[in-house]
């Protein structure tokens, strides 16, 4: 049960508590080139006049080749350097090279193997959590790079920390000077395993620290697509004969029978469509939802599902070092792809319960006009509010915003709000939207399996983009990206809807 602690009666005291507890905070960050002199100097006092590992030299700075392209993280208390980690990328040399040959190591010296090394602290914060949060901060950092192998020595005498972390012993042992160390390794899974069962002290490690990198302190699941209701039925559709007893409620099903537009135009020449590759660039699809929806056809890249324009174009246009804000709550596959795929600085704008999460146009515009975002994301209709702003009052917000920020604006449920609610005619801004709907179409390749017929559209105006006039050509499509059934049946919606 949780406790409450005694407060002071005194709002001011205990703010200015409240100002101590973050003066005295460890902040942990990325060292720059500035930090340089003073991390050798720290370098030279502690391994070279504390431990003996190299001689005192007259310059009272300690540095070595591997500094040119090392990555250090530096922990500060009052802006002054406390500690710190070096990790070395792939691709060049390591340290460890200077003490065993490559061949004696049980894994590949390859472009996903990083070096954690110099893990070190000053005697002033020694009995803290400092050497905790920078091997913790380096083990991200490397998971978030794509790392899957680590090696470190460690010094023999802290190597409880290191085993601590999920790395373990080679078994071998080198001597630099006064000092001896232990060959250490652990694959970034095995390390990630590790840290699942230690939440409640990550959690606690996080409180006492001012997280400056720009990944996220802790790694997170996988996004949840649903699909619970393959349990009783099975993956391999074993027990259909159960559909009549089960409700799906994924966000991919609908509620709603199939159009007979869409059985007309399958159930026509269903043989054919079943046995047959779809087009492999989707020309003739993007050539009729480019005239259904009165947009250049070079604007249009089709995708299976929202999910997928959602991978391809964030992995595209954003880095770890990308600012982006998005609604909360809001579609989890936003929150995923951004902090967890890419590692971007995530800004969420609040909607509030008890303003029914309506949108407030005024804070959105407020903070996007005063923060640098590289993109701002926006579901209209928001999932999983149901809640919609008309589309004349967004687009007077999103006509002042910064040219700077790109706009990323999801109407998958857009139809619901009325047809002339969609942004796609104005095509000033990026936006995601589905055609016209159609539902389960019944296949016999497993990878057209019994999903819902839903075709997000991704479009956005070619002089925004100032690279390519074709949006299609800078985001790479994948060949056979639409089903052929699923071509067939959005052609004869769209013909429809053009009617």
């Amino acid at each position: 049960m949780p406790i409450d602690r005694p407060r002071s009666a005194d709002p001011g005291e205990e703010l200015i508590r409240d100002r101590h507890r973050r003066a005295a905070a460890i902040t942990i960050a990325f060292a720059n080139d500035s930090d340089r002199a003073e991390l050798y100097a720290a370098r030279h006092e502690v391994y070279a006049v504390e431990l003996g590992q190299h001689p005192p030299n007259p310059t009272g700075s300690l540095s070595d080749s591997l500094d040119n392209f090392n990555v250090y993280i530096k922990a500060t208390v009052a802006d002054r350097i406390v500690g710190f980690v070096s990790v070395t990328p792939p691709g060049r040399k390591y340290s460890v090279d200077k003490y065993f040959a490559r061949e004696d190591f049980p894994f590949s010296f390859d472009a996903t193997l990083y070096e954690v090394r110099l893990l070190t602290v000053l005697p002033s914060h020694r009995r803290g959590v400092v050497a905790s949060l920078l091997m913790y901060a380096a083990l991200r950092w490397i998971e978030t790079q794509g790392g899957s192998q680590i090696v470190a020595i460690g010094r023999q005498e802290i190597l409880s920390l290191y085993r601590k972390a999920g790395l373990r012993s080679l078994g071998r042992i080198v001597k630099s000077g006064a000092v001896t160390y232990e060959l250490l390794t652990a694959t970034v899974s095995e390390i990630r395993e590790r840290a699942e069962h230690l939440q409640h002290s990550l959690r606690w490690l996080e409180s006492r620290a001012q997280w400056r990198l720009d990944i996220p302190f802790q790694h997170k699941p996988a996004c949840s697509h649903g699909g619970a209701f393959f349990d009783a039925i099975g993956n391999d559709f074993r027990h259909l004969e159960r559909i009549r007893e089960i409700i799906s409620a994924d966000v991919l099903d609908a509620w709603f029978p199939p159009s007979p537009l869409v059985i007309s135009a399958v159930g026509e020449h269903l043989a054919f469509l079943l046995r047959t590759s779809p087009p492999t660039d989707c020309a003739g699809l993007i050539e009729a939802i480019a005239r259904a929806r009165n947009i250049p056809a070079d604007c249009v890249v089709p995708a299976a599902g929202s999910s997928e324009l959602i991978f391809l174009a964030f992995r595209e246009w954003l880095t770890h070092k990308s600012r982006v804000l998005i609604l909360d709550p809001s579609y989890g596959e936003y929150f995923h792809v951004t902090e967890r795929i890419v590692g971007c600085r995530v800004d969420r704008l609040p909607l509030r319960r008890d303003e029914l999460y309506a949108l407030s146009l005024t804070s959105l515009e407020a903070q996007l006009s005063t923060e640098a975002y590289d993109l701002a994301v926006i579901v209209n209709p928001n999932s999983p509010t149901g809640r919609h702003v008309a589309r004349r009052k967004l687009e007077r917000v999103l006509a002042r915003i910064p040219i700077r920020t790109r706009i990323w604006i999801d109407e998958t449920y857009v139809e619901y709000a009325g047809l002339g609610e969609s942004l796609d005619k104005v095509k000033t801004w990026l936006f995601a939207s589905p055609c016209q709907r159609s539902t389960p179409c019944p296949a016999l390749e497993p990878h057209t399996s019994v999903r819902r017929q839903r075709l997000p559209v991704l479009s956005e105006e070619s002089r925004r983009l100032g690279r390519s006039a074709c949006l299609h050509k800078w985001l790479p499509l994948k060949p056979w990206t639409i089903l052929t059934t699923m071509d067939s049946a959005i052609r004869k919606l769209t013909k429809c809807a053009k009617r």
